[in-house]
């Protein structure tokens, strides 16, 4: 029988509090007790492992995925996933899911008053390769309401999530954009303590990965652990 080690838990400091009182969904959302750490067994720390067999042709173009190409400014998200000594996660899946151009997520939940896009799903996934990078092609989202509070307007961003090897090794963050306004009155923004940790969810422009005459890069790296981690959603 080999010993079953845990996952090391994220260090004190770098992750959002689970409540937040003016991020108003927390109220109903945290726990009211303190956490109970379960050990983790087999079932967690191995399988299934998430493949490039899953992935398809077009998955990680996001403008690509229809017969027409989407409404609004392209634009090319990139970078790596790495640990807290800047080695690279190779072999990670990385899923991004978006509002499109005018604000809106495809989702029978979203009630925006503004138009979808038919040629706009706003997902995507990619598995990172042997230097952990990934890169997305997508279109840059809106920002729109969420009546949180008054005149509430969550900034343009977009979502991540990772899987390492095993379930218990997901990560879901948001990716934001350099210069927006909105991030100063965001809640969901600002509930990571620091300015140093919520700079970490900002994306930087980046003029290697810009294309001519197509689109705009952005990088964005994903830390996985330590001192410098990527703050997870609250």
């Amino acid at each position: 029988m080999h010993a079953v080690r845990p996952y090391r838990r994220p260090m004190a400091g770098t992750q959002p509090d689970h409540a937040f009182a003016p991020y108003a969904s927390t109220a109903k959302r945290a726990p009211t007790q303190p956490l109970v750490l379960l050990p983790h067994t087999l079932s967690e720390i191995t399988g299934p492992v998430f493949g490039a067999d899953i992935l398809g042709p077009d998955d990680h173009d996001l403008t690509h995925q229809h017969a027409g190409a989407p409404i609004g400014e392209r634009i090319i998200v990139s970078g790596r996933v790495i640990d807290e000594n800047g080695r690279p996660v190779p072999s990670t899946l990385v899923e991004v899911w978006q509002a499109n151009a005018a604000g809106r997520y495809r989702h029978q939940n979203d009630r925006h008053d503004a138009p979808l896009d038919p040629n706009f799903s706003g997902c995507g996934r990619v598995i990172t390769d042997a230097d952990g990078r990934y890169r997305f092609v997508t279109i840059r989202p809106g920002a729109y309401p969420w009546r949180n509070h008054h005149n509430a307007w969550r900034p343009a961003h977009i979502h991540f999530s990772l899987f390492g090897r095993a379930f218990a090794t997901r990560l879901v963050t948001q990716m934001y954009f350099p210069g927006d306004p909105l991030l100063p009155l965001d809640p969901i923004f600002n509930s990571t303590a620091g300015e140093t940790s919520r700079d970490r969810l900002v994306s930087a422009f980046d003029l290697d990965t810009t294309v001519p005459e197509h689109a705009l890069g952005f990088r964005f790296d994903i830390v996985l652990r330590g001192r410098d981690a990527t703050p997870l959603d609250p």
